[in-house]
């Protein structure tokens, strides 16, 4: 089982534009006290950072409730984070075949742009580390150049690459990889699928008929969406539409590094129920980490 949490920690310096939103939420509490001045430049600060709504209610109420303590108010607060990052669900990521001898099968989803096939070439990366031997599935057959670029990550991160034909099945050649797989002894498959407008839904119905086709040779053990942190709010929408196609079983946030707005993790976790298990934080083969709460908070309050 993998976790890898000291990855998140070695690469805390590119959470730095989160760090600013933990050093706004600070600087609210320096008088050790919160007056309804207070109050509301924390709610209004938790609302910019894309914490969302309900959540934001959720942690001024349990902030409130932490207070009336006597609990110190930075402390008050990483608690507070850290209750509503708390997740049932596990972040692990299993990267080694199952028991029965069968790959593990990690279908990434996700909308154009976010950096699905990037996450992936670095999610090989990350298996191969750890001594998986990986099979990626090229199954973005719509996007012009898409396998250009998968062979690329492939063959960075040491990865065996399943490609077809321009225009071709998605869904066959999803199966084609989990075949090569299962006849090589490979420990993983990755299914690099086209990204797709959570709007379209014919193209949301086709990421079902990819599973479907998928588990006639193996089962789909996480369906992982990413999202563009920058994107704010919308990732919300867009994990909604996404989740109703598909039963997903994580998020991989992309350009935290870039964003200011950390909190759409917490949105994430509160609307939704779905952990987020990687962040992105950067360009490189090596910035991709699983997301650690603990760690997070920690990272955005020093």
């Amino acid at each position: 089982m993998f976790n890898g949490s000291g990855r998140l920690f070695r690469r805390r310096e590119k959470l730095e534009p989160s760090q600013k939103f933990g050093r706004r939420l600070r600087a609210i509490f320096t008088s050790g006290k919160l007056d309804q001045a207070e109050w509301d430049e924390l709610e209004a600060t938790l609302l910019g950072a894309d914490v969302g709504t309900n959540a934001t209610r959720s942690i001024l109420a349990d902030m409130r409730e932490r207070m009336s303590r006597k609990d110190e108010p930075v402390e008050a607060l990483r608690a507070t984070l850290l209750a509503a990052l708390a997740c049932e669900q596990t972040r692990d990521i299993e990267f080694r075949k199952s028991a029965d001898g069968t790959p593990r099968v990690l279908l990434i989803v996700g909308v154009n742009g976010a950096g699905k096939t990037t996450s992936v070439g670095k999610l090989a990366h990350l298996a191969v580390e750890e001594g998986a031997q990986v099979v990626i599935a090229a199954a973005d057959t719509f996007r012009a150049a898409a396998t250009e670029q998968v062979e690329t990550w492939a063959k960075r991160a040491g990865a065996q690459l399943i490609s077809g034909e321009p225009g071709g099945d998605p869904a066959a050649i999803a199966f084609d990889a989990v075949k090569s797989a299962k006849e090589s002894g490979a420990d993983l498959v990755l299914v690099d699928t086209a990204g797709r407008l959570h709007t379209k839904v014919d193209l949301m119905n086709e990421l079902g008929k990819v599973r479907r086709v998928v588990e006639k040779g193996a089962a789909v053990d996480e369906i992982l969406l990413v999202l563009d942190a920058t994107t704010g709010q919308n990732g919300l929408t867009q994990a909604k539409v996404f989740g109703e196609a598909v039963a997903l079983t994580g998020v991989i946030l992309t350009k935290l590094d870039g964003s200011a707005r950390g909190g759409i993790i917490i949105a994430i976790q509160q609307e939704l129920g779905i952990p987020v298990k990687f962040v992105g934080l950067g360009e490189g083969i090596d910035d991709l980490a699983p997301f650690n709460a603990e760690l997070f908070v920690e990272g955005i309050l020093s």
